[in-house]
């Protein structure tokens, strides 16, 4: 019975392509103007017309020359046709928004991303296995309207405009390297012994760390300035240094998890502490959606948690 009433109902609805011709040539009073918007050439919307005309058995334009007129019958028919058009739209919308809200974009670094935010991320995910989780990487600051990201993580003081800024974690400064460096002919036993090795570079906004380093341990900065190699991403610097090319200048962030198990060493005692840190921001005086809530709790909590 449901299904026979179904087919009764879909049997007498026009054409959806009838529909939006007629509905669009009403608006513009032009079949060339509705054929523009709708890209199709104006024959077709004459024939979409003229069909949907005829499946109606009702004239819904009065042809004259150049110019259109509604007929008393279809100027009683648009409001409805434009009214379900617009619930469709609205439909549509809460659809989209629907699978949305169990999507969560999150802006972060690069280096921040490979060395300690995906390593942790699958706690996350086992926590909260609704909620699919996309991860893009940007030194800029993001627009969240226009790049349709949730929040971001970014290194600074905490102060930018408009937005809303959660403390997350700060950094040490300190040198790093493979195990393997501790041992052989020029072993690593003081900062002084930086001169008989070489040294890993980052460019852009890590490119003065190992002359502050320097500084703090009293040491002459030119030590920073012999031959070495630089790299323009903090986490390829860090696995040069794994793999026994140099020594690196490391991040707390950035190197614990490599230092936990193993695959680095801190060979002096030596830490500078940063002048920034990490925060998760997100525009200000916008609520959180449930989504973004769940992940600000667990982020915190994870950033303040000994690997």
């Amino acid at each position: 019975m449901y299904l026979g009433a179904l087919k009764g109902m879909t049997s007498r609805l026009p054409s959806l392509n009838g529909l939006r011709a007629f509905e669009a040539a009403s608006r513009h009073m032009s079949f060339t103007l509705a054929a523009s918007e709708l890209n199709v050439t104006q024959t077709a919307i004459s024939h979409q017309i003229r069909r949907l005309e005829e499946e109606l058995g009702v004239r819904l334009f009065i042809r004259q020359n150049r110019s259109l007129s509604l007929t008393p019958e279809a100027t009683e028919y648009l409001p409805g046709v434009r009214a379900a058009f617009n619930d469709l739209r609205l439909a549509t919308d809460r659809l989209l928004r629907r699978d949305d809200d169990h999507v969560l974009t999150v802006s972060t670094l690069a280096s921040l991303a490979a060395k300690w935010l995906l390593p942790r991320l699958s706690a996350f995910q086992e926590a909260h296995p609704g909620i699919d989780v996309r991860i893009t990487t940007s030194t800029s600051l993001v627009d969240f309207q226009r790049d349709k990201v949730d929040a971001a993580i970014r290194y600074g003081r905490g102060q930018w405009a408009g937005l809303r800024a959660d403390w997350l974690m700060a950094d040490e400064l300190f040198p790093v390297c493979s195990p393997s460096l501790l041992q052989g002919n020029k072993p690593l036993k003081s900062p002084e012994d930086l001169r008989d090795h070489v040294l890993l570079h980052t460019g852009n906004a890590n490119s003065d760390d190992w002359r502050l380093w320097l500084t703090a341990a009293g040491l002459p900065t030119d030590v920073s300035k012999q031959p070495g190699i630089t790299f323009d991403i903090l986490f390829v610097t860090i696995q040069a240094a794994i793999d026994g090319i140099g020594i690196a200048m490391g991040r707390t962030s950035y190197v614990q998890d490599d230092i936990t198990k193993g695959r680095l060493v801190v060979p002096f005692k030596i830490a500078l502490p940063a002048d920034a840190g990490f925060y998760l921001v997100s525009p200000q005086g916008r609520p959180d959606t449930a989504k973004l809530s769940a992940f600000r709790s667990w982020l915190g909590a994870a950033a303040h948690t000994a690997p």
